[in-house]
Parts: structure tokens; C-alpha cells; sequence
């Protein structure tokens, strides 16, 4: 789905780690929420409250997910899932647009 139709974008931005990840909150009226965002290049540590789908729009990534020792590369068109409660690592290769679901 490249649109998403009849939502709610929240203003203000969720801006992290000295501006080098910015995103925006996206409601539907199902009640999904989404983010929509952008990381600069370097390496960043996210903690999970939700089960999460982060899709790399464009860019490229290598993910270390929990409970793995092996570094993973993710390019634009492609996606991961991280479990709730956790907490990741990501080396942020090139300007990368993404895309992340929240899940319950």
C-alpha cells in the first residue's frame, strides 16, 4: 500500500537520538496506529511496548533483532518484526524511509 486513506496525522513529530530519526504518528479509524519516518545514517538501540513490523521503504539497514548474535541486512522493499518487550539495534547504512506497525 503505497497511500493510506481517511486517517489522523498527528502534528508534532517523534524526533529521537539528536534529530538523526524523525516520524509521525498515522491513526486509522480502526484503531491501528502507524509511524512514518526517516533515520539518518549511524547506529541506534529502539526498545518495543507493541509487537512491531518496520518496513524499509527506502534504504538500507542491518538489524540485530533479540535473542540474536548475527547481524541482518534489510533493504528498501523489504521488512522485519520485532516482539513486544524488547529492545533492538539498528546500523543505519543510508538515509532510510520506513514505515512501522504497531500490533497488539
Amino acid at each position: 500500500m503505497s497511500k493510506f486513506f481517511n486517517v489522523t496525522v498527528v502534528k508534532a513529530a517523534n524526533i529521537y537520538f539528536d534529530g538523526k530519526v524523525t516520524s509521525r504518528v498515522v491513526e486509522f479509524d480502526s484503531g491501528e496506529v502507524k509511524t512514518l519516518g526517516i533515520m539518518l545514517p549511524g547506529e541506534y538501540r529502539f526498545s518495543t511496548a507493541k509487537k512491531e513490523i518496520m518496513e524499509i521503504l527506502s534504504g538500507r539497514v542491518e538489524i540485530l533483532l533479540p535473542g540474536s548474535d548475527t547481524w541482518e541486512s534489510i533493504v528498501g522493499g523489504q521488512s522485519f518484526e520485532v516482539v513486544a518487550n524488547a529492545a533492538f539495534d539498528i546500523k543505519v547504512q543510508e538515509v532510510t524511509d520506513y514505515c512501522c506497525s504497531y500490533l497488539d
